[in-house]
């Protein structure tokens, strides 16, 4: 009777730890959740800008925090403090890309602290090609020197791919972006080179959400 006992025992634990198993380990069994799943996408849950032109053209456009954490942290704080309000696309390059937010009308220079530049070659992992409409820091020869310039693409342009901190994309307002690649440009000086002739003046950026 004892060992009969035995067995049954030693056969309920056998069976436990098969079900176990099954239950752990089957392939029709998902291996991420929803929620991790959506965490590890770098597109998910961007932040929505506003860029209005002094003319009254608007740029709307998303900044992806999951792609380029300090990059889109460092843009919207200065939004949120009214840094670019008043400044310019100071070099516009048609088929190229529009640069701004380092001069105002006057071409006086307005600086922040520089930070981390968050693409490839710096050791960071950013994905995002710079193709028509997508936003990037502007930096020096120093990987490290971004800091509130930008620029938008006016065309796709992939060498710059892994160079540069790709961290949103424009989704309404491409027509502006046309009109200003568009500007006449003059040279003024060796580091002044194509600049607008009619400034193009950003009245105000906002944070939409």
């Amino acid at each position: 009777m004892k060992t009969m006992k035995r067995l049954l025992a030693a056969l309920a634990a056998a069976m436990m730890m098969l079900t176990m198993a099954g239950c752990s380990g089957g392939g029709t069994q998902p291996t991420e959740t929803p929620a991790a799943t959506q965490a590890a996408d770098p597109y998910a849950d961007p932040i929505h800008i506003t860029i209005e032109m002094e003319n009254g053209g608007l740029i709307k456009a998303e900044l992806y925090p999951n792609l380029a954490p300090e990059t889109v942290k460092n843009f919207v704080n200065l939004v949120n403090d009214g840094f670019y309000d008043g400044l310019i696309f100071h070099r516009v390059i048609e088929g190229f890309m529009i640069q701004g937010g380092g001069f105002d009308q006057d071409l006086q220079q307005k600086t922040s602290p520089s930070i981390k530049g968050e693409f490839t070659s710096n050791g960071f992992d950013n994905g995002l090609s710079h193709t028509r409409g997508v936003l990037s820091m502007a930096r020096a020869s120093d990987p490290d020197s971004g800091s509130c310039q930008f620029f938008i693409m006016h065309q796709d342009w992939p060498s710059l791919d892994g160079e540069y901190a790709a961290f949103g994309k424009v989704t309404e307002g491409m027509d502006v972006v046309d009109a200003i690649a568009e500007t006449k440009v003059e040279n003024l000086s060796q580091n002044m080179q194509d600049v607008p002739v009619t400034p193009q003046v950003i009245k105000s950026i906002t944070v939409d959400n």
